[in-house]
């Protein structure tokens, strides 16, 4: 199994996303420094042979234009700057989210609520609350929405942050080339919760990932009725709570009850006058002030 240490940043690179960030931040320090390490040596040397040591400069009162200086000062950071943005187009399209990085890739679902982040796997019928596993070299697309605010997606080590908005899909793609753990979270604040809205990645290999769907399957259903108790503004120890588990911060493991309740979640903020005001799948209001776990 992946080990309990979370990796925060890209700087960690768990899959060729962030390997690829990682090797952009290294070409941009590269190529700013033409233009910083001269400053840095130039300023004490200059200070050193003109002011603080025996003045060796000719002294020119007449001297106002220097072609090769003139050249140097803007020629070096234009160059720096087509560079520069080059490079950005380069990367900008090569970590486009939307693109595929390889054939057959995992489906995920992932909904953003108040404050946890539910997944969704249709393919095995489970989902999971806290937590998002994924096989170490299969590629795969996360389909994202929220049921709540705007919010914004990030897997510092393996992919690049997107936002989420409710009513509307967008999409992430990533692998993992070596399995581990790391943090994911929302970085859009949306209210009190919002500092413990965290989950943890597990890339686990082939054989460990089938054992995790397999014990997400005795897990309880996730149906309208539970996903409105999930629904509820809360912290993942106070959903289990709700949810009749023993509290603790634990993911929650579940068995999908309805294959599109993806889809329903989306569809409910499509109905008439744009919005669905029933209670299907939490409906899109908040939760009534009554309702036990709203005030958390």
């Amino acid at each position: 199994m992946a080990s309990s240490t979370l990796q925060q940043s890209f700087l960690q690179p768990m899959g060729p996303v962030a390997e690829e960030q990682f090797s952009h931040l290294l070409r941009v320090v590269g190529i700013t420094m033409i233009v910083i390490l001269p400053v840095l040596v130039g300023v004490p040397l200059i200070l050193w042979r003109y002011r603080y040591t025996k003045p060796r400069g000719d002294y020119a009162p007449e001297w106002e234009f220097s072609k090769k200086l003139e050249y140097a000062l803007w020629g070096v950071p234009v160059l720096v700057v087509i560079v520069l943005a080059s490079w950005l187009w380069y990367s900008t399209a090569k970590l486009d989210p939307y693109k595929t990085l390889g054939p057959e890739p995992l489906q995920v679902q992932a909904v953003g609520l108040d404050w946890k982040w539910l997944f969704i796997y249709p393919e095995e019928g489970v989902a999971t609350v806290g937590e998002l596993a994924v096989p170490v070299g299969r590629p795969v697309e996360i389909t994202l929405t929220t049921d709540t605010v705007m919010q914004s997606f990030l897997i510092a080590p393996l992919a690049g942050q997107i936002y989420a908005m409710p009513g509307m899909t967008t999409k992430l793609n990533f692998s993992a080339t070596r399995a581990g753990a790391a943090e994911g979270e929302n970085t859009q604040f949306n209210g009190s919760g919002f500092g413990r809205q965290k989950f943890t990645v597990r890339a686990l290999a082939p054989s460990d990932y089938a054992v995790w769907v397999a014990e997400g399957a005795r897990g309880p259903t996730l149906d309208e009725r539970s996903y409105a108790t999930l629904r509820r503004p809360s912290v993942l120890a106070d959903a289990r709570t709700d949810l009749g588990l023993e509290k603790s911060a634990e993911p929650i493991m579940m068995t999908l009850g309805q294959e599109d309740a993806f889809q329903q979640i989306i569809a409910k903020y499509h109905g008439p006058g744009g919005t669905s005001s029933d209670g299907r799948w939490g409906g899109t209001g908040l939760p009534q002030a009554d309702t036990a776990g709203a005030d958390k």
